[in-house]
């Protein structure tokens, strides 16, 4: 890894009274919002295989950045600061925590007014992963996409994930499992689908592209100026240094091409971890692990639909940032975490989320644990989901849902469809300003306390959506800020106020505040 050297260490920043930080590693999400309350160390050099930014927010309208990683320490009333290799830069006076984000935004990951393509907010993305995982075929595809239609859902963005291609970086159709990749892509849009597929900056060793990419210099080096070589979850491959110009290049070409010979929309973006970039790495130019995840991001600003598991920086992009697999479980890394995670992403300049795969997309919990189908669970996922700016499938309902329990998913999908005019202009206002369409209570709420409320968020500035996210629960208590609020239920409550309602497997609780008349 090249690596710049130290910066002068930061004074520490003293915390305020009832001061709360949101921001650095979206992974992280459930440990959010520090505090004095709790001791917390973020290491900005380790995401954890999901989003991450150099910047933190306080509720007392106060930011801190980094052009590049550091780690910090919440203890002893304090933030403190370690391995920083560029300024700690600290920003106060901004009031509340809106407006402490919109001011670091401002400064340092301006919104570009581009949105990725609207297909992404106004229809499911279905993705074939856990449905076919790495036996992935033509035949297969269609079938998928006939289902979801028969299924009676609406057509949208079919990804098709892992072992699609030849070898990996060989960006072409596997000739053996997709006889006529342009025909099948044909087919989809007929169909009314948009096609993404996955991508990787991995180099498979054994092909003769490798030879090609190596002998031009495009390929990331050791200490003594050979290819390096990375063991990774699909084996062993050499990464692009997407430092080199040249290099992206090839990247971008290949993609353009797939563009142009099959019809395929757009990619989904994998691997670029910071970690596969450490110890023995060195590029044409210098950069940190975490600055090459930033340049492969890069590469997706060029394609309207570009879906990213792993980012650092690039805040304010057009680019779809998905939550990292979750486990088909209720709890830590599964269903639990993810309203935390997609407060975090919105607070790091990222507000086109993805709550992964509904139900979770974690491989491991169908093909090594062997865990048991959840209906409860997909369902209360579906739920928590729906006012989320995407939403994602891969098992379809129709497939392993029936009777009552189809119904109330197949609602959960009208009732999205009903508030996606809304959806579309928090996109459209999100690219703009680069405000988060999902809002933590306290975003939208800076005077009520409402920091610590984690299972909730904001839709918007009107709509609170309070989804069941304990197992068996058939109820739930919800906080309802100041103001007249309207549920869905069709009650109408005055807050500020902490009520505990009925919420049976069909209902996800939602309340939308009452504009008052002057």
């Amino acid at each position: 890894m090249d690596v710049k050297p130290p910066s002068p260490a930061a004074p520490p920043v003293k915390l305020l009274e009832n001061e709360y930080w949101w921001g650095g590693i979206v992974r992280h999400g459930t440990d959010m919002p520090y505090s004095a309350a709790k001791p917390y160390t973020g290491d900005l050099y380790n995401l954890v295989g999901n989003q991450g930014c150099p910047v933190l927010v306080s509720s007392k309208g106060r930011y801190i950045w980094s052009d590049e990683p550091f780690v910090f320490e919440f203890a002893a009333g304090a933030i403190k600061f370690s391995n920083a290799i560029t300024p700690i830069q600290i920003s106060e006076g901004h009031g509340n925590l809106r407006s402490a984000y919109l001011a670091a935004g401002k400064d340092h990951f301006a919104p570009s007014g581009k949105t990725p393509d609207e297909v992404c907010f106004t229809a499911p993305q279905y993705n074939a992963w856990i449905d076919m995982m790495w036996d992935v075929t033509q035949e297969k595809v269609l079938r998928y996409a006939q289902d979801i239609l028969a299924g009676g859902m609406p057509p949208g963005v079919l990804m098709i994930d892992d072992n699609w291609y030849l070898h990996n970086g060989g960006w072409v159709f596997h000739p053996h499992r997709f006889s006529d990749p342009k025909g099948m892509v044909d087919q989809l849009h007929k169909l009314g689908f948009k096609v993404v597929v996955w991508v990787t900056p991995f180099i498979c060793a054994e092909t003769y592209q490798y030879r090609i990419l190596s002998d031009a210099g495009l390929l990331l080096k050791d200490g003594k100026g050979k290819t390096r070589v990375f063991e990774w979850w699909n084996g062993f491959s050499a990464l692009l240094d997407l430092t080199n110009p040249a290099a992206a290049k090839v990247l971008t070409d290949s993609l353009d091409t797939l563009i142009e010979t099959t019809g395929v929309d757009g990619f989904k973006f994998d691997g670029g971890d910071p970690y596969y970039y450490t110890g023995d790495v060195h590029s044409l130019h210098p950069r940190t692990a975490n600055a090459h995840c930033e340049d492969f991001g890069r590469v997706g600003l060029r394609y309207g639909i570009s879906e990213y598991r792993a980012c650092w920086k690039l805040g304010g992009e057009h680019l779809i940032q998905r939550i990292r697999d979750k486990r088909h479980e209720w709890g830590e890394d599964a269903f639990g975490d993810v309203i935390h995670s997609a407060i975090a992403q919105g607070l790091m300049g990222y507000p086109f989320t993805c709550p992964d795969m509904v139900g979770g997309g974690q491989v491991g919990s169908f093909y090594y644990k062997k865990l048991p189908f959840d209906a409860e669970l997909f369902l209360r996922w579906a739920q928590c989901a729906t006012f989320f700016p995407v939403i994602q499938y891969s098992l379809l309902p129709s497939r392993v849902l029936k009777g009552k329990e189809l119904e109330i998913c197949m609602a959960t999908l009208q009732l999205r469809k009903k508030h996606t005019p809304r959806l579309l202009e928090l996109v459209r206002h999100a690219a703009k300003t680069g405000e988060p369409i999902l809002r933590h209570m306290a975003y939208v709420f800076p005077d009520e306390g409402l920091e610590l409320v984690g299972d909730q968020y904001m839709f918007g500035d009107e709509i609170l959506v309070a989804p069941v996210m304990q197992q068996g629960a058939r109820s739930r208590t919800v906080r309802l800020p100041k103001g007249k609020w309207r549920g869905d239920d069709g009650s109408v409550v005055s807050g500020p106020c902490q009520i505990t309602i009925e919420a049976p497997l069909s209902r996800l609780p939602f309340y939308t505040k009452v504009a008052q008349a002057f």
